[in-house]
């Protein structure tokens, strides 16, 4: 039986209005380029008891490889099928799924070189992505739903975008929202962009002690707000396309607390600003515990 964490949220999203969070268990508003029904064109993501591999280029950012697991997974939420996750290779499949970013992804670079990849309004833009369907993407290849991110980030949205359109939610942990269960997943033959409107979006955790502090020290051990909490805390807010946090500062200092904590920051690709009063770039406890 899970253990119910949607009341802990209210704590987490002090940044973000009750209709905001509100809209994060609705429905997309943009139409859904991703159908449970074959049809011309369609790329089969996992169908008939097989989901299409995942490829991503080792050269590429840490945290693009590390997304490209979380598509994998989010697939098996849906579908009970795992897709496999390789680097570099293409292992025989007819039907590939390939993230990653441009000017560090050789399978994405080659595919935009030989125009069969169209990044006009994505390439050079900030945290832009596309997800297209390309034929005959390369020999032995028939099919591969393609990823690309202008940047690390804009490669990350671009995933998660595919895993909302498939039914599962940011809130998916931390509020316990079950995923519709479909046997099968195709994208639509669309070229589909996005692009953020505004530069830097998230939020701060606010007064959070007693309750959000009690529970992530039962949660996760030690300190609470260690990597394992913001490994957590990461994750949603790229989910929800932010890329900016304020961390907890009542009685916490981010990075000196656990750290791994900065570390992680930096893989998941999210932007950390000091706690949200502080001036100096020091929270109040490392001023107190060091002078």
């Amino acid at each position: 039986m899970p253990v119910r964490r949607h009341l802990i949220t209210v704590s987490i999203l002090a940044g973000l209005s009750p209709s905001s969070v509100s809209a994060q268990f609705a429905a997309p508003l943009t139409p859904s380029y991703v159908s449970a029904l074959t049809g011309p064109g369609r790329f089969p993501l996992s169908a008939s008891g097989r989901a299409a591999p995942i490829i991503v280029s080792s050269s590429d950012d840490h945290a693009v490889i590390r997304v490209a697991g979380d598509l994998a997974a989010d697939v098996e939420r849906v579908t009970h099928v795992r897709p496999v996750v390789s680097t570099d290779s293409i292992s025989g499949a007819r039907d590939v799924v390939i993230v990653g970013t441009i000017g560090k992804s050789p399978l994405i670079d080659r595919l935009v070189r030989e125009k069969k990849l169209d990044v006009s309004g994505v390439a050079g833009q900030w945290e832009a992505s596309v997800l297209q369907v390309v034929r005959r993407p390369f020999r032995g290849v028939d099919n591969a739903l393609v990823i690309a991110g202008s940047d690390r980030r804009g490669a990350i949205y671009g995933v998660y975008d595919l895993s909302a359109k498939i039914g599962v939610s940011p809130w998916y942990w931390w509020a316990d929202v079950p995923p519709a269960q479909k046997p099968s997943l195709f994208v639509l033959p669309v070229r589909h962009v996005d692009r953020p409107a505004v530069k830097y979006r998230g939020f701060f955790i606010n007064d959070e002690a007693p309750a959000l502090s009690g529970w992530a020290r039962a949660t996760f051990g030690g300190v609470g707000f260690n990597h394992q909490f913001y490994e957590k805390v990461f994750e949603l807010l790229l989910r929800m396309k932010g890329n900016y946090l304020w961390p907890a500062m009542w009685g916490n200092a981010f990075a000196d607390d656990d750290t791994l904590n900065a570390r992680l920051a930096e893989d998941f690709g999210v932007v950390m600003g000091t706690s949200h009063h502080e001036p100096m770039t020091r929270a109040q406890q490392e001023w107190r515990r060091y002078g």
